[in-house]
């Protein structure tokens, strides 16, 4: 990405773009018992909540929850699903004390009644999920009298496997699993005796109906390496011909999600779902009504759930190990030609990865020895292929590797059926075949893996469409090994096709959805644009900003550009910003590991016994300290980077004072962003000024965020970057925060 610009441009908004206004319509379709139904379980809340305050952001929230809701498009009976062009979608910023979570509940909830579709609430973080079905949900139940069942929906794999469990913990299972001559048995090793014991336990806990199966319920927790051997995936799992269907976990979940009102998930679930089609894991889209919490993170999960990745050396393994697998199936299923076939794939595709071991060794980009930065980083080296082309040359490898992919996937899918048919007509071989699905089904997801991201490597860029980001990585802590990549770069296209152009209505809310005065930056991301009758909407926040903070910005000699001299300055100035005895918190936030390490080797002696530095302990036990620190009388530091600028509530006296160390611009050190940028530039435009800016408005306005928590918190942000002052961007960063009393 290009160095911040120093001729002072300005933030433009994107090109061809059609904003709603940014209020509710008054047009609304909401029915008069909607209305009264609102009003009056909003009014039992205040009645029965002695102290409980009508907030104006919060009703105007519910309006416009509301009424989008009410905009829903219906499917005539027989005819064409509607077209639709976001008339049920609002878009809300809803700052920090508006109570975003009660608004969308009661407004979603009626609606989701009223229309006859689900609540399907979604959240990036699983604290807000247990808030929502622990504390939000309940309170609002036993409040306000609303009638409202819900449940938590969570994916397969955090369920436990019956008939799993089962055969690993009765008495001659081990043995009888120990026998099989598959390659990925249950145990791949003699079990230890401790993990006997918990297994026993966990199955003991089950069978008594004491333990739900749900891996968060288990009093203690449970290895990843013991967990994998109980639970299931949808490849492995039995389905209907199980025998412990009946008491399966995960069905009996997934079954209560059809009979509730709300659905609580988070966003990988609802992509997972999405990205299956819909309506798998989760109701369908056409029956549900979203409410999109902390909804500036969808855009890049949702990129993560859409690109694809395999491992060079797991690949080969399971190609190599695969026949001893497909022979048996072909004795038990009489599908000795589907077998060959499948082994003949397998056999192409094997050559096919030996063939591109030969070309990644003579790639220069991945032989490279790794910068000082790169290792701090963790990076690996990487090999990317420029604007998403393939390269010269390997046109034929990679459309020959994607049709051996493509080509075994198909006959393995057909196996696996033809298992299922056995499984149904021969009884007596029941158990074989449980486990040989079990042990099959591995293998069908790591090809599944590998299909998808040939099909993408394989995939030829349409001219004035975006690019796929295509790059192949050398693993940094294995050199024999490589990860083949794909991804889009943006998750727009699939988010409008998957999920808005299908749901019945959806809200995304967030307290930063605006950036440098706009929705641009958000409904770009989500695809948005493109259902020009979305409704925005910016709640005003309830917080006295001119009286409860300061903005202070000093004169900072140094530019972040030069490192070493940035960091002399942050070193001398945080002595003068902060007291060493003061009983009050502070939070000190960097953009750089490297120099939030350094500034706290660096700064006087009577000040380094009250630091507490993230990543030297776990964040609950930093937190904790820090606020024993100030009920003790002392002052605490914090010095945290970007997680800490997002999402950490310190109230009152834990945090009077945040200090941001440089502006929060994200570098292009990942081959999506590096693509994005460059068809970008190649558009005309200027990836920093289009995205690094408004996402580093998003990050600021996230990081001056922790100072003012409640009504009763003050205190100051001070900024000791000297662009914010200097460049034009600045400016227009600076108009996007609260507006505190400006110092200095």
């Amino acid at each position: 990405m290009p160095e911040p610009p120093s001729d002072n441009d300005t933030v433009p908004h994107p090109r061809n773009v059609k904003m709603t206004p940014n209020h509710p319509p008054t047009d609304t379709m909401l029915t008069d018992l909607e209305k009264n139904a609102i009003r009056d379980h909003y009014q039992n809340i205040g009645k029965n909540l002695p102290g409980f305050r009508p907030r104006a952001s919060q009703r105007e929230m519910i309006a416009a929850v509301a009424n989008a809701f009410s905009r829903t498009l219906t499917r005539e009976e027989g005819g064409e699903p509607p077209k639709r062009e976001g008339e049920s979608i609002a878009v809300i910023e809803g700052p920090t004390g508006v109570g975003k979570s009660l608004a969308y509940l009661l407004a979603g909830g009626i609606m989701a009644q009223t229309r006859g579709k689900r609540l399907i609430v979604s959240s990036a973080t699983v604290a807000l999920q247990e808030q929502l079905v622990d504390r939000d949900l309940p309170f609002l139940v036993e409040k306000s009298g609303l009638e409202l069942t819900f449940a938590l929906a969570k994916g397969r794999g955090r369920y436990l496997c019956p008939y799993k469990l089962y055969q690993l913990t009765q008495s001659n299972a081990q043995q009888n699993l120990l026998g099989f001559e598959a390659p990925a048995v249950l145990w791949d090793s003699k079990p230890k005796p401790e993990e006997l014991k918990l297994l026993r336990d966990i199955a003991d806990e089950f069978s008594a109906r004491r333990f739900n199966g749900d891996r968060d319920a288990w009093p203690e927790k449970i290895d990843d390496a013991i967990w994998l051997k109980v639970t299931n995936d949808r490849h492995g799992c039995l389905k209907a011909a199980c025998p412990n269907r009946p008491e399966c976990p995960f069905y009996l979940a997934r079954d209560m999600l059809e009979t509730v009102d709300v659905v609580v998930a988070n966003h990988d679930l609802l992509l997972a779902d999405i990205s299956m089609g819909g309506g798998v894991i989760l109701p369908a889209p056409e029956n549900s009504f979203y409410c999109i919490d902390e909804a500036h993170h969808l855009p890049k999960k949702a990129l993560s759930r859409f690109a694809a990745e395999h491992s060079w050396n797991i690949a080969v393994w399971t190609l190599e190990k695969l026949p001893q697998l497909t022979g048996k199936i072909a004795a038990l299923t009489d599908k000795a030609e589907l077998a060959n076939l499948a082994d003949e794939a397998a056999a192409s595709l094997l050559d096919s990865l030996h063939e591109w071991q030969f070309h990644l060794a003579e790639e220069p980009s991945l032989s490279m020895g790794l910068s000082e930065n790169d290792r701090r980083t963790n990076s690996e080296p990487t090999w990317l292929w420029e604007d998403g082309k393939i390269p010269e040359g390997l046109e034929t490898t990679v459309s020959n590797t994607a049709i051996a992919a493509r080509s075994l996937l198909k006959h393995v899918v057909g196996l696996n059926d033809a298992l299922s048919a056995a499984r149904r007509e021969k009884e007596q071989d029941g158990a074989l075949i449980d486990r040989l699905t079990g042990e099959f089904g591995l293998f069908i997801a790591r090809i599944e893996q590998i299909s998808a991201v040939w099909d993408l490597l394989s995939t030829v860029s349409i001219e004035g469409e975006e690019p796929l980001a295509k790059w192949i990585a050398r693993r940094a802590d294995d050199k024999n090994d490589y990860i083949f990549n794909a991804s889009p770069i943006s998750s727009a296209s699939h988010l409008a096709n998957s999920l808005w152009r299908r749901a019945a209505g959806a809200v995304l809310t967030s307290a930063t959805l605006q950036s440098l005065g706009s929705f641009n930056l958000i409904l770009r991301q989500t695809g948005l644009l493109w259902l020009p009758e979305t409704t925005t909407l910016a709640l005003k926040s309830p917080f006295d900003f001119e009286k409860q903070g300061e903005l202070y910005i000093p004169s900072i000699y140094a530019s972040p550009k030069d490192p070493e001299a940035h960091t002399a300055a942050v070193i001398e100035w945080l002595p003068k910003l902060i007291s060493p005895t003061e009983a009050i918190g502070t939070l000190v936030l960097f953009s750089s590991r490297k120099q939030m390490q350094d500034v706290a080797l660096h700064l006087p002696g009577d000040y380094l016994p009250l630091l507490l530095v993230q990543g030297e302990l776990p964040k609950a036990v930093l937190l904790q300290k820090h606020h024993q620190a100030i009920e003790e009388g002392k002052a605490s530091i914090i010095f945290g980077l970007d997680s800490f600028a997002e999402g950490l509530d310190l109230p009152g006296t834990a945090c009077v004072q945040v200090i941001i160390a440089k502006l929060p611009f994200a570098m292009p050190d990942n081959p999506i962003e590096k693509t994005q940028n460059r068809w970008i530039e190649q558009r005309g435009g200027n990836p920093f000024i289009e995205i690094t800016v408004p996402e580093a408005g998003i990050k600021l306005i996230q990081a001056v965020g922790r100072l003012i928590r409640t009504e009763q918190d003050y205190g100051r942000v001070t900024i000791l970057d000297n662009r914010i002052k200097t460049q034009r961007y600045g400016q227009q960063l600076l108009a996007g925060l609260p507006p505190f009393k400006r110092i200095g």
